[in-house]
């Protein structure tokens, strides 16, 4: 007997599982880039690598939201749509932050005051702000999902109040040095962050 199943509804499998594959590559790129730019930033004080590794970095994270959007749909449909709808708009936010920071690193103004807040990114609005609250919601949805460890869905959301905490600590205390700022950047950029991506794109590539 001839099968009824339409040929789209045969392949839409194989083609998910291709592109969350590919989506655990990228997350662990995203992590590697992120480590990256937490050494260049705060240790090497390398402004050209961090715009570098922050714009890039970014970029492969979109890949790994659009894949955990689609794990997540069926659980809360509008609030993983939300959640990919801010923290994309998170990570556009660092890629233009990087970029803005790329360019005056290449070709330094004339004249400029580090004091002024990024005009793209003011204080991490969007690269910590957003990006933090879009994985908190992502995080609490996981939290539901069956195939999903709970470990890990609790280490995103560690990950995106940290995150959110950075942008709040930048906009509040302003002085980078401070510990409230200081050690939930060292956290999140050195631990929090890569293991979250790590331990992501290890779940994302298993079929």
């Amino acid at each position: 007997m001839a099968s009824t199943v339409a040929p789209h509804a045969r392949s839409a499998e194989p083609s998910t599982g291709s592109y969350e594959h590919a989506a655990g590559w990228a997350a662990i790129a995203s992590a590697a880039l992120g480590l990256l730019y937490a050494v260049a930033f705060l240790v090497l004080k390398s402004a050209t690598l961090s715009a570098l590794a922050l714009m890039l970095g970014a970029l492969a994270s979109t890949v790994v939201l659009v894949a955990l959007r689609a794990r997540v749909a069926t659980i809360a449909p509008l609030a993983a749509q939300w959640a990919l709808l801010v923290a994309g708009l998170g990570a556009l936010g660092a890629m233009a932050h990087g970029g803005f920071d790329l360019a005056n690193a290449l070709h330094p103004p004339a004249a400029s005051n580090p004091d002024l807040p990024n005009a793209v990114d003011p204080r991490g609005l969007l690269t910590f702000g957003l990006s933090g609250l879009g994985t908190l919601v992502f995080a609490m949805l996981l939290l539901r999902d069956g195939r999903t460890p709970r470990a890990l869905a609790w280490l995103g959301v560690l990950s995106a109040i940290l995150s959110i905490g950075l942008y709040v600590g930048r906009l509040v205390v302003l002085n980078p040095a401070n510990p409230l700022i200081a050690l939930p950047a060292l956290a999140e950029g050195f631990v929090v962050s890569p293991l979250w991506y790590v331990w992501l794109g290890v779940v994302l590539m298993r079929r």
